[in-house]
């Protein structure tokens, strides 16, 4: 079987793999990129059903990778927008309390805020009066004027009539299969050999890695976010409201966004799906897959108290009434008949480190001189996409 032979080699088509292959692009334009997709066409699995939101950067703790990425990301990704004539809605955010026990924690936001370098502004119940007059809150509130929403399909499809402006070559339809040697690796029906591999395969980054050596003591763990739609006439918020989170989790809670089109939408949930594309209740279920993550998600239960909290609470999400009871705490008032429409539902590659039964709260980027495998490229990532891109070019190339 005749081999194709490449540069660079990237699997999955994801925001991040086109991010990667842009940067080394630019680094090295007398290279040759493949990207392979296992897909007939971009955005099916999580890049695709991301929320939309550009994250403004005030999460993360500053020492963090995220910290570093996505305030940048942030603006390099308005700016691609803009000079693409892409859809970009700049609504900003807030982030309200609902008691005096959320006020530490807003304090807490504000200062990675400003250690992150984020424009982010605690304000008072008058003046979220003025920027959001339906948003309510205890006291204070943290003004977020630089979070944006988009399109994410749009922006992949961008992505890709620029690399392939620039020679990239793209391969649909073309599953990583096995690893035959240090730099080659069967792919549909194809053998493809590469001066070096980039493994961005999202869901399915931690298996590959493994048959590279990488990647031992984390497994990915699936978790489904699923938002209601608001179908209704009225226009009762113009900014993105969340509540104040627990920063001991990687979930944002319950929260308004609105959408690039102007669609409101309250979610999403975080619940644990059997299989790595099990988007609906029995769809795409794989029995080895449900084996090995049944088997994980029994562990942390038992043994992770943290867990064990979240996934209780994570639950209850999938019941609508339970959303728009958490939705209505953020408002003053809304149209609860409108919400009657379940978005696409999306699925988070969640990084367990098994080792010690911790959900991995940052990225996590395992690799030598044949191969470089992304294995958390979690929220905000599709935000921090080229600076991210950037730094592992920087770093491994």
């Amino acid at each position: 079987m005749p081999k194709i032979k490449t540069d660079f080699l990237i699997i999955g088509a994801g925001i991040v793999g086109l991010a990667l292959a842009l940067k080394l692009k630019t680094r090295f334009p007398e290279k040759e990129i493949i990207v392979l997709e296992k897909e007939e066409t971009l955005g099916a699995h999580s890049s695709g059903r991301n929320s939309g939101v550009l994250h403004a950067g005030f999460y993360y703790y500053p020492d963090s990778l995220k910290a570093k990425f996505t305030k940048k990301g942030n603006e390099e990704l308005t700016r691609y927008c803009e000079a693409k004539g892409l859809s970009i809605r700049k609504c900003g955010k807030v982030v309200v309390t609902k008691s005096e026990e959320d006020l530490p924690t807003l304090y807490e936001l504000k200062r990675r805020g400003e250690a992150n370098g984020v424009e982010v502004y605690l304000i008072d119940e008058k003046e979220l009066k003025e920027i959001e007059p339906n948003a309510r809150t205890f006291q204070l509130a943290l003004w977020s004027p630089n979070t944006s929403t988009v399109n994410p399909i749009e922006i992949l499809h961008a992505f890709k009539t620029d690399l392939e402006a620039e020679g990239v070559r793209f391969f649909f339809k073309t599953p990583y299969q096995k690893r035959l040697d240090e730099n080659t690796i069967l792919a549909g029906d194809l053998v493809f050999s590469a001066e070096k591999i980039i493994n961005a395969a999202g869901l399915y980054a931690d298996k590959i890695a493994k048959d590279f050596g990488f990647g031992k003591d984390y497994v990915i763990l699936p978790f489904k976010g699923l938002y209601l739609e608001y179908t209704g006439n009225s226009q009762f918020i113009s900014r993105n409201i969340y509540p104040t989170p627990n920063l001991k989790n990687p979930f944002l809670g319950v929260h308004f966004t609105i959408k690039v089109d102007g669609t409101i939408k309250i979610g999403p949930t975080a619940t644990p799906c059997f299989s790595r594309e099990n988007y609906q209740i029995f769809s795409n279920l794989r029995f080895s897959e449900l084996v090995e993550i049944t088997g994980y998600l029994g562990l942390l239960f038992f043994k992770n108290p943290k867990f064990r909290s979240l996934a209780l609470d994570e639950l209850k999400k999938y019941h609508r009434r339970y959303l728009i009871k958490e939705a209505k705490k953020l408002v003053y008032r809304m149209d609860e008949k409108g919400f009657n429409r379940w978005g696409k539902p999306g699925i988070r590659a969640q990084l367990l480190n098994k080792n010690t039964l911790e959900l991995v709260q940052d990225f996590v980027i395992e690799g030598d001189k044949h191969s470089l495998h992304i294995l958390n490229a979690v929220s905000p990532a599709f935000t921090a996409c080229l600076p991210f891109a950037e730094y592992v070019v920087t770093r491994f190339f």
